[in-house]
């Protein structure tokens, strides 16, 4: 029979060692008389394609009156033994592209998630089902180890190609021991003891028969362990406690945590009354209305103006996070710039002056006119630096000042409009209401997006309003699914026109 090459494929992002693991895979053949050649094709960029690590084998003790094997240069659909993927999706394009085969393929994957920008674009919750990803990947393979391995780098202190190097080792589909592996970490001089560590991790995790255990534990807020110390929050969060009903406590306390957050501990105590005032019109066991309602009330009067934006761009525990992603060591300085092209309309709304954003935002207007010659481009500030962070974090500072802005104005009359028709809905169509509540979703972000979502919203709502004894919660449903598909409206027009709604 003659002898094939071990064809190995590795799918990794920008910055996630795969050019590492590719370089270990290769110095582990040829430190154990095997011939290696290794090939990288770049993706566009980090979350539009991974770059693919190719790596094929070939023992010298096959090699006939010393001829050297050709190796081939990139992967080919159905003819892999081994493929690697950092991050959940990419093991899912694996499959996609056919380099995963159920007679013949191991498939070593990270579950964690890295979002495409595809995901995050989506005008609603565009999101792949990662329980649906690794049931799929899981059908495509011979053999399936998945766990989170960026997890498990984080607690080695190392990254994630160590841990997926153990992986490999641990699956026993290669032809080198434990020791051989390790030696190849050893030799390479880097890293080596956290290196080690996540690869000793990996292999125990992995174990003799080659799965691992995939550990998705959901956390949940345990209402009764929530007590502040703060008087007048332990009060507010004493009158969730006694007003709504257990099911829905969870949700409407986390919109308590994020509007103090977002303003003040009066601002959350609206939210409570606001969701109080629709509770009174609903029914007494109808908890999914209260849940969504307060899920999205919450979420929108949370609203993303230049103002939120620039505090939590400027917050202490951004910085503490940014490091800890780039593993920042003593010594080493960090620069962090950030991308921003404020509008004519996100400057006007934020002044704290109502007459002057008006005024400003009328294209005739010699204010209008004078401002947008400074708003054509972009800007980078840079954070890190005294000059940039203090403009952002004078700018942030502006939030004791958001109710005399125009844009608070404007967002405080949409949402009791939106409350109004949910509680006018609440008694006698809980259906309806329900789906009043979720059309929310529709607004969201900042700048043109919000301004497309915030458009297909009203038109929703306008049909609505102009056809209430028509509009089932059904059909309520598809316009509101129509307009997250294609934010630009066009499926929401084709879903108007053909229940005549237009």
């Amino acid at each position: 029979m003659q002898v094939k090459p071990i064809k190995i494929a590795i799918l990794a992002m920008g910055g996630e060692g795969g050019g590492v693991l590719a370089n270990w895979i290769v110095a582990l053949g040829e430190n154990n008389d095997y011939v290696a050649q290794t090939t990288s094709i770049a993706g566009v960029a980090q979350r539009t394609g991974a770059t693919i690590y190719y790596v094929e084998l070939f023992p010298k003790s096959q090699m006939k009156d010393g001829k050297v094997p050709v190796l081939a240069l990139m992967p080919t659909p159905g003819d892999v033994d081994v493929v690697m993927a950092s991050e959940l999706m990419e093991a899912g394009r694996a499959v996609q592209r056919g380099f995963v085969t159920p007679e013949r393929t191991t498939l070593i994957t990270s579950t964690h998630r890295v979002y495409s920008i595809a995901e995050k674009t989506a005008m609603g919750d565009g999101r792949v089902d990662s329980e649906a990803l690794i049931e799929h990947t899981r059908a495509a393979a011979k053999q399936y180890i998945h766990f989170d391995m960026a997890q498990a780098a984080e607690d080695s202190g190392s990254v994630i190609s160590a841990v997926l190097f153990g992986a490999l080792s641990a699956s026993g589909v290669l032809p080198f021991s434990r020791e051989q592996f390790e030696q190849t970490i050893e030799r390479g001089g880097v890293g080596v003891k956290p290196s080690l560590r996540a690869f000793s991790n990996a292999y125990a995790r992995v174990g003799n028969d080659g799965a691992a255990d995939e550990q998705t534990d959901a956390k949940t807020i345990d209402v009764a362990s929530v007590q502040p110390k703060n008087p007048k929050v332990a009060a507010l969060v004493d009158r969730v406690r006694n007003e709504f009903a257990a099911d829905a406590q969870s949700i409407i306390l986390e919109g308590v945590r994020r509007l103090i957050d977002f303003q003040d501990l009066d601002y959350a105590q609206l939210y409570i009354d606001r969701l109080a005032k629709v509770q009174r019109q609903a029914h007494a066991d109808d908890t999914a209305l209260i849940r969504e309602t307060g899920r999205f009330l919450a979420l929108w009067m949370s609203f993303e103006d230049a103002i939120r934006v620039a505090e939590l761009k400027t917050r202490s525990s951004r910085f503490e996070r940014v490091q800890n992603e780039v593993r920042l060591d003593e010594g080493q300085i960090l620069t962090i710039n950030e991308y921003m092209h404020p509008r004519v309309e996100e400057i006007s709304e934020i002044l704290p002056c109502k007459k002057l954003g008006r005024w400003l935002l009328k294209p005739s207007s010699l204010g209008h006119k004078t401002l947008s010659k400074f708003t054509t481009e972009g800007r980078v500030i840079r954070t890190s630096s005294l000059r940039g962070f203090m403009l952002l974090n004078t700018l942030g500072g502006l939030k004791r000042w958001r109710r005399k802005t125009l844009r608070y104005e404007v967002e405080q009359e949409r949402i009791e409009k939106w409350l109004d028709r949910i509680a006018a809905n609440a008694s006698a169509h809980p259906a309806l209401a329900l789906e009043i509540a979720r059309a929310q979703r529709l607004v969201k972000g900042y700048g043109d997006t919000h301004l497309r979502g915030l458009k297909n919203f009203h038109t929703v709502m306008d049909a609505l309003d102009r056809n209430a004894n028509r509009v089932s919660p059904h059909i309520l449903q598809t316009m509101r699914d129509a307009a997250l598909a294609d934010e630009h409206g066009k499926e929401l027009e084709k879903v108007l026109k053909q229940h005549a709604l237009a």
